[in-house]
């Protein structure tokens, strides 16, 4: 019989394998009698700082006749174990008459097409940037004070913009698929801990390698895969998108469209708009990287156990209200590093990272405020203008050469003129310089910083010391314009064009994207029969 124990909690530096033990007691059986134990969550209590302890959900095995006569003296923590839900969408009757083109490979776009490419259909993959081998060196030169290439940076190539962040898989959505996403990520490199781990994350350095293996699977399956391959143009029939125009002049027939762009494809957008495909304005967040040191964190989490390997680096969330508007901390990247994130010249766009190891000297995270289409006249491309406008004003307060503007904790509450970095160095490359934060971000956005610094200070106790850095501007944390759709995953106004992903406005994260471009492969699929 396969039973699932949860909520089993144990000092964090216990051994695993008293788990069984553990189990033995909730099912009033002897150890001996429990069988095929495997850890299937485990995730991190830290409130009491004198006594942490992980928390585990665990598969385990007892014969039928224990069950039987065991089931009513067992804990409320034992279980049945559910049964895996199968995910095999059914194919359509219609011969497939062309490809279906991909467009973007970011999560969203990678899982689309490989859902495709692994059940035989015809998939055409096509990415504006270039293959993560060149876009590494590309992204690398920028960060040395190099040229920007607006095709091939942090936000443009394969494995979107998520490839150079802190890989986290962290998501709230409940659909089964999320678990598959985990799995083909294991399959393709990832570390196993990720199918068990609450707050999950693979870190860039070992997510380039399983971006790479996803793509050469895609084409092992008959897939094509193209780079440097700009969607620039719709071609509709009867209300039905029938081909594709890539780089303004090829034409790429096609039964139909995973439209999987980037929230940085901003003329994509405006092309799509012209083209009739519906667009609005939603709401979205802007503000700025924070930075403290890890061992700051580390303590203020874990108190004395601060620096236990079994620990690692530490966490945290935090959120609080500027009047009625959200702040909040987001993406938080522990022992990682603040990146220059543009993708247009003359544009300063800051993210976070993470290597898989996560041990670098600081731990920094976006503290962003909410800001709602109603703010900004509620036009369907106000927020991007939004965007574009803070992040050109940072790029001159930064000296015109893509340093960062960045200001100490202390001199932007007391706003004081900006004095030379203290205890904190900042990490942003090619650099980042002191100056005043005020001359690039909107009333609102910095009252909702100070609010939130403030707030965060009582929370985290230190949070808002006077070295910390705040480096400027954080803008891309979600789309501003969502592609509009119906229940059928299709778009409003074009029959077999599937808007999904986060830059489509459907999804916050690597997870949830890859899901939804797996929803629009499925729908798909339910109508063609691949040839």
């Amino acid at each position: 019989m396969k039973l699932i124990a949860t909520d089993l909690n144990m000092p964090f530096n216990a051994d695993e394998s008293t788990l069984r033990l553990l189990i033995a007691a909730e099912m009033k059986l002897s150890a001996d009698r429990i069988g095929g134990v495997r850890v299937v969550r485990r995730s991190l209590d830290a409130r009491d700082k004198n006594d942490i302890r992980f928390i585990y959900s665990a598969l385990f095995e007892v014969s039928d006749k224990d069950w039987s006569r065991n089931s009513h003296r067992a804990s409320r923590n034992i279980a049945v174990a559910p049964e895996k839900p199968v995910i095999a969408p059914v194919m359509g009757d219609t011969p497939q008459p062309a490809p279906v083109v991909v467009v973007g490979a970011g999560p969203a776009g990678l899982f689309a097409a490989h859902t495709l490419a692994e059940r035989g259909y015809a998939v055409t993959l096509i990415e504006r940037g270039r293959p993560i081998e060149e876009r590494g060196k590309d992204v690398e030169r920028f960060f040395s004070g190099g040229r920007l290439d607006p095709e091939s940076n942090i936000m443009f190539g394969e494995g979107g913009a998520g490839t150079f962040s802190d890989g986290k898989l962290t998501t709230r959505i409940k659909d089964p698929r999320a678990e598959l996403v985990a799995e083909t990520l294991v399959r393709y490199g990832a570390p196993e801990s990720i199918a068990v781990m609450a707050k999950p994350h693979v870190g860039t350095d070992v997510l380039r390698t399983v971006v790479h293996n996803i793509r050469k699977d895609i084409e092992a399956h008959g897939g094509v895969v193209r780079f440097g391959a700009k969607l620039t143009g719709l071609k509709t029939e009867d209300g039905r998108v029938c081909a594709v125009t890539v780089n303004g002049s090829e034409t790429l027939p096609c039964c139909a469209v995973v439209l999987a762009i980037g929230q940085a494809a901003r003329d994509t957008y405006r092309m799509l708009y012209d083209s009739g495909v519906e667009i609005a304005a939603k709401p979205f967040a802007v503000g700025v990287r924070i930075e403290h040191p890890q061992d700051f964190i580390n303590k203020a989490q874990f108190g004395k156990w601060a620096g236990h390997p079994r620990l690692g680096a530490a966490e945290y969330r935090l959120t609080a209200k500027s009047g009625s508007r959200g702040v909040y901390t987001f993406c938080m990247c522990p022992g990682g590093f603040v990146v220059a994130s543009s993708s247009g010249e003359g544009e300063v766009v800051t993210n976070g990272m993470s290597y898989a190891a996560r041990d670098g000297k600081n731990a920094n995270s976006g503290i962003i405020v909410q800001v709602n289409p109603s703010d900004l006249g509620g036009a369907p491309f106000c927020g991007l203008e939004f965007q574009e406008k803070i992040e050109r004003a940072a790029f001159r307060l930064g000296g015109g050469d893509y340093s960062a503007p960045a200001e100490r904790v202390a001199d932007f509450l007391e706003g004081c003129a900006p004095q030379p970095f203290g205890a904190v160095v900042p990490t942003y490359r090619p650099q980042a310089v002191p100056r005043d934060l005020k001359k690039c971000l909107p009333g609102t956005v910095r009252r909702g910083i100070a609010e939130g610094l403030t707030a965060f200070g009582h929370m985290l106790r230190g949070f808002d010391m006077g070295d910390a850095v705040l480096t400027a501007v954080e803008s891309r944390t979600s789309a501003p314009v969502r592609i509009k759709r119906g229940e059928d995953g299709e778009s409003t106004r074009i029959r077999g064009l599937y808007p999904v992903g986060e830059g489509a406005g459907y999804a916050g994260g690597i997870v949830s994207a890859a899901v939804d471009g797996m929803r629009a492969a499925e729908r798909i699929i339910a109508l063609y029969r691949a040839e």
